[in-house]
């Protein structure tokens, strides 16, 4: 947290340094339309820096004497401008249209005097003299992003006049030097413009991956094949152990150690004393009972009279 606030501190002092005129059309006929669809003069500035960095409260002017004829305004977000890109100003003289369009415009036939301002209206962070005869449509730009004298100063070896034929690309909101080019493609074309070499180098690539992957999936299969004999010889081995153990146990059953058993059973079972079971039953030689005896009748001899 302390870091970050002592980078905070750092970069409001240091202002908007690396903000810079990057490349300006005078007289816009046939080139980048605004939002609105219309054409006119533009100012494109660029971020060097590899930060972003907030614009609004900067000021453009083509009058030394108003340094600041036109403020940035702020709540835009747009005027946040990422590390090492662009944003283009529109000078239509109109900025009741927008924040991006400028409170003055460009004249084509005479010089044209641009300065950028930081914030406090006073530090000139860079100026750009736009040459008299720069024509319709043409631009006058750094030959590199942000490759400038620096410190606000001008130097007109550092810019120069592009019209979009051959390498003179005209670049709104991009970059001014357009890589369209390969170098590696351009070095091939310059030692092997038949293309064997590259064909012969395309199919080495080609086989050496094929053999690869060949000595990969037969490694593969060499390590499974191994790891599945090695479990088959494992499991082989348990089952002769087992047999072992079976036949051990068989071997161990005897005839002394049956006999032992049979005479523990037979001990177990034959524990108790040996009884008499002999039964006897006695006649009974009285022959009366109650149930022959006729005082007991349920009814009475009748009485003769």
């Amino acid at each position: 947290m302390l870091l970050c606030f002592t980078a905070s501190i750092a970069s409001f002092a240091q202002g908007r340094r690396g903000l810079y005129i990057n490349e300006v059309m005078v007289q816009n006929d046939s080139n980048y339309v605004d939002d609105y669809g219309l054409r006119h003069g533009w100012i494109e500035l660029y971020n060097s820096t590899y930060n972003h960095m907030e614009i609004s409260t900067v000021f453009l002017t083509n009058d030394s004497t108003n340094p600041t004829k036109y403020p940035v305004p702020r709540g835009d977000v747009h005027t946040d401008i990422p590390a090492r890109q662009h944003v283009l100003f529109f000078a239509d003289n109109e900025p009741n249209k927008g924040t991006f369009h400028i409170s003055f415009s460009l004249t084509l036939g005479k010089e044209n005097w641009i300065g950028l301002y930081d914030t406090d209206g006073k530090t000139l962070l860079d100026q750009v003299y736009v040459p008299a005869d720069l024509k319709a449509n043409q631009t006058y730009a750094l030959k590199a992003d942000g490759v400038t004298a620096g410190d606000g100063k001008f130097d007109p070896a550092f810019w120069e006049v592009r019209d979009g034929s051959n390498e003179k690309y005209i670049t709104p909101s991009s970059n001014n030097v357009i890589i369209d080019t390969n170098e590696n493609i351009e070095k091939f074309r310059t030692h092997d413009s038949s293309g064997i070499v590259m064909t012969i180098v395309a199919m080495l690539i080609v086989f050496s991956a094929l053999i690869l992957l060949s000595l990969c999936f037969y490694l593969f299969g060499y390590i499974n094949s191994r790891s599945a004999r090695r479990k088959k010889a494992i499991a082989h081995l348990g089952e002769e152990a087992g047999s072992e153990v079976a036949a051990d146990k068989v071997r161990h059953d005897s005839g002394e150690e049956i006999a032992a058993i049979a005479m523990a059973l037979y001990e177990h079972l034959n524990t108790h004393d040996l009884e008499e079971t002999i039964l006897t039953i006695n006649k009974v030689k009285r022959t009366y009972s109650p149930w022959s005896s006729k005082i007991y009748m349920l009814r009475e001899t009748p009485v003769r009279r």
